[in-house]
């Protein structure tokens, strides 16, 4: 398929399959938000300082590498496979982190417990693309999304009471629950997909194919500043509040708020998407709602539970438009079987938490933390000028394409 147009691939809707992919969606955001949050604490009570980006460096680099080369796994023993290993391994990860104090020894298994994570994440959507059509990409995406960050709603809630009254131990043996019932619900649901990749290119190879497809590579760019833009909030805005004063029961409510969007926005974005405008009016319009909701925060330096959740609010309605319509537009331009591009695609979280963390942390031994703001703000600005370059997928309006019954499968137009 040539880059510059849009058509659908010859693909098959399994709507059965992806009701079970999202309730997994929901059980691994909600265990995911559990630790997420707060793990940049973690990493500030091992080390005594609040400069903990070297941590994420090191994972997120490991990551980058093993993602580069997933794809010979999964075509090697499936999609299926992969994903229910990875939760396999998880377990034990966690487990070693009930009995280990929180020095740096701890650290092995926080730096797995993140790769395990960000790869699961990247198995279950290979298995979800193999279950979609691109005809339905906006919304089944926005409704896969809208259901995930509905358990990541209720995850900072939770661990910032557990940690009030257990400390990580009992977050971790949380952890261990959730993950035991999440690998038993997916190995009896997954188990028996079809698997049709076996195609394993090389590192070289998908570098010089994705260089081709000059429309993927602008949406790996926006894909990389909303990551960036993750990494940085996700890992020093919780250092900054619990500095202003703010306690754990007070930034669990922010938090919960904060995602609130998440949950509201995706799907109608994405309904919208597939219907009417196409992503890239919307993404455009994202960005500069993110970049000045962003740069607004640092100017606050209230204690107010309010108006934090109202500024950090503000923040994840640009950022959970940008993550529902990213996807949208990105896969409506491959199809199932380009595992390969995927995987290339999903690089873009290790690469900017790479990039968050080396740039980071010089950054911060020269500026105060609050400035870390302005620095993801204006990188989120940057993501305007691909974005306005982008070639708009056409909508169901603009194509006028008949309704599609159920069961049947997408044709070329």
């Amino acid at each position: 398929m040539s880059d510059s147009e849009f058509c659908f691939h010859k693909e098959h809707l399994n709507e059965e399959k992806i009701k079970l992919i999202s309730f997994i969606s929901f059980l691994l955001g909600f265990g995911q938000a559990v630790l997420i949050y707060i793990l940049s604490t973690y990493f500030k009570n091992i080390s005594g300082t609040e400069n903990v980006g070297v941590f994420y460096l090191v994972a997120y680099a490991i990551e980058l590498i093993i993602l580069l080369n997933f794809h010979k796994v999964v075509a090697a023993y499936g999609r299926s496979r992969a994903f229910l290993f990875i939760l396999l391994c998880k377990i034990p990860i966690i487990l070693l982190l009930v009995f280990l104090p929180p020095n740096f020894l701890a650290l092995i298994p926080l730096i797995l417990y993140l790769i395990a994570g960000s790869l699961a994440w990247v198995a279950l959507d290979m298995i979800l693309e193999s279950c979609s059509t691109d005809r339905f990409s906006g919304r089944i995406r926005g409704l896969h999304l809208t259901i995930m960050n509905t358990g990541y709603v209720f995850g900072p809630l939770l661990s910032t009471r557990l940690l009030d009254k257990f400390g990580f131990h009992g977050i971790f043996i949380f952890l261990i629950i959730l993950y035991s019932f999440i690998f038993l619900f997916a190995l009896l649901g997954l188990r028996n997909l079809r698997e049709n990749v076996k195609y394993r290119p090389t590192i070289m190879e998908i570098l010089k194919k994705v260089s081709l497809r000059k429309n993927v590579l602008r949406a790996y760019y926006i894909s990389f500043v909303l990551e960036f833009f993750y990494a940085l909030m996700v890992i020093y805005t919780p250092i900054y509040l619990r500095n202003l004063g703010l306690g754990w029961d007070q930034i669990g409510i922010v938090f919960t708020v904060m995602l609130v969007p998440f949950v509201l926005f995706q799907y109608p974005a994405g309904l919208i998407a597939d219907k009417k405008t196409g992503e890239k009016e919307l993404i455009i319009f994202s960005l500069i709602v993110m970049a000045i909701a962003t740069f607004s925060v640092y100017f606050i330096s209230s204690t107010s539970v309010a108006v934090w959740a109202l500024v950090l609010f503000a923040t994840r309605i640009g950022a959970s438009l940008v993550e529902i319509l990213r996807d949208s537009y990105f896969y409506k331009r491959i199809e199932s079987t380009d595992i390969d591009v995927i995987d290339f695609f999903r690089t873009s979280r290790a690469a900017a938490y790479i990039a968050a963390a080396i740039i980071s942390t010089p950054f911060l031994f020269i500026f105060p933390l609050k400035s870390i703001f302005l620095l993801t703000a204006l990188v989120a600005f940057s993501a305007l000028y691909p974005a306005f370059r982008l070639v708009d997928n056409r909508s169901e309006r603009e194509i006028r394409v008949p309704p599609l019954t159920k069961g049947e499968t997408e044709r070329d137009l």
